[in-house]
């Protein structure tokens, strides 16, 4: 007898994107790998929004620009509609303003088209595990050109006037491109320490990730454009993948 248990279910995906060649691209790169199973595709936003009401994916694809309702619009309808269906938001350009709208409109992340078929595997992987995927430079870069905050401004986002001073500490620093790991070092705290602080950030600001922790740092004047590096402690180390 030689079971060895029940197929485990692959991660459900929309492919979304007004390019045919894209979206079968997009389906070759992930239909050989069994831990995914891509269910549709879709070429417009509301084609999007249809399918994935009928289909019940885990994670759509879904690019940004596009005919009939863009990607932005497209991942505003899916968040209400479908909270649980996580959105991976694809662009040409690293730098966006839609980008930035995606992830303001519940997108679970962003990443470049040119990006490797590794790096797409594991963003799905990621963003299908509720966890936020943009990389932390690719991030701060983006946020930066589209958010204006004049320097030293106090912060004013709802609830950051409830944060304790180290919990002030680990924001900047999430926003300033480190992840858990590079937190830890910077702060010299353990990484439970980083993760308990960075659960009652998201509950005070009412954010539900990493992206959008940063965003409001941003708009608050926490950090501003071009000013991350130089506002980085020396200790403070960029994670890998960033």
């Amino acid at each position: 007898m030689t079971g060895t248990g029940p197929a485990v279910p692959g991660i459900r995906v929309l492919i979304v994107d007004d390019q045919p060649l894209v979206r079968r691209g997009l389906s070759l790169i992930l239909s050989p790998d069994p831990s995914f199973e891509v269910v549709g595709e879709a070429g417009d936003g509301a084609q999007a929004v249809a399918l994935a009401l009928r289909l019940r994916p885990d994670v759509v694809v879904m690019d940004i620009r596009m005919p009939v309702l863009d990607g932005v619009g497209a991942t505003a309808e899916l968040a209400a509609a479908l909270p649980g269906c996580r959105v991976l938001a694809l662009s040409t350009f690293d730098l966006d303003e839609y980008v930035v709208g995606a992830l303001r409109a519940g997108a679970y992340g962003f990443l470049p088209k040119d990006s490797s078929p590794e790096d797409l595997g594991a963003a799905i992987r990621t963003v299908h595990a509720g966890e936020a995927v943009v990389a932390p430079r690719l991030l701060t870069r983006l946020i930066s050109t589209h958010v204006r905050a004049p320097r030293g401004a106090r912060p004013t986002v709802t609830g950051a006037a409830d944060l304790t001073p180290r919990e002030v500490e680990v924001w900047h620093l999430m926003a300033t491109g480190l992840d858990n790991a590079g937190i830890s070092r910077a702060l010299e705290i353990s990484l439970s320490t980083v993760k308990n602080h960075i659960t009652s950030i998201f509950d005070k600001l009412a954010v539900r990730d990493r992206a959008q922790a940063v965003i409001a740092a941003y708009e608050s004047g926490l950090v501003t454009a071009g000013a991350e590096a130089a506002d980085r402690p020396p200790t403070a180390r960029p994670g890998p993948g960033g």
